[in-house]
C-alpha cells in the first residue's frame, strides 16, 4: 500500500549533515520525476528539490542551493537528498514526492507522497 518510504531524518547540530532516502516502487520510480518537499509546524509545505527521470536535470529552491544535493539510484529505486551545512531553519518534516511533470514546485503538482521523516537542526 505504501509506495514512497522516507528514512534518514534525525537531530543534528547546525553546520552538520544528513542524507535522506526515499525508497519507491519500480512503477512509480521509473515513470516519474522525484522531488523533496518540507513542512515546518504551522507553515505551508514547500518545495525543496526535484530530479528528472533520467537524473540529468535537477532544480532547487534558492534557500538550499549549494547545500543540498538530490540524486537517484536506479538500481535501488531510491532517491536521496544529501543535506550539508544545515541551519536551524531547515528544521521540518521532509516528504518524498513523485509526479509526471518535472516542474513540480508546488504541492498541487504532486501525484504521490511519502509519509515524511523529521529533520531537526539545533543551534
Amino acid at each position: 500500500q505504501v509506495q514512497l518510504i522516507e528514512s534518514g531524518g534525525g537531530l543534528v547540530q547546525a553546520g552538520g549533515s544528513l542524507r535522506l532516502s526515499c525508497a519507491a516502487s519500480a512503477r512509480i520510480f521509473f515513470s516519474n520525476n522525484m522531488a523533496w518537499f518540507r513542512q515546518a509546524p504551522g507553515k505551508e509545505r514547500e518545495f525543496v528539490a526535484v530530479i528528472s527521470r533520467s537524473g540529468g536535470s535537477t532544480y532547487y529552491v534558492d534557500s538550499v542551493k549549494g547545500r543540498f544535493t538530490i540524486s537517484r539510484d536506479n538500481a535501488k529505486n531510491t532517491v536521496y537528498l544529501q543535506m550539508n551545512s544545515l541551519k536551524p531553519e531547515d528544521t521540518a518534516g521532509y516528504y518524498c514526492a513523485a509526479a509526471g511533470r518535472f516542474q513540480m514546485t508546488a504541492p498541487s503538482m504532486v501525484d504521490y507522497w511519502g509519509q515524511g521523516t523529521q529533520v531537526t537542526v539545533s543551534s
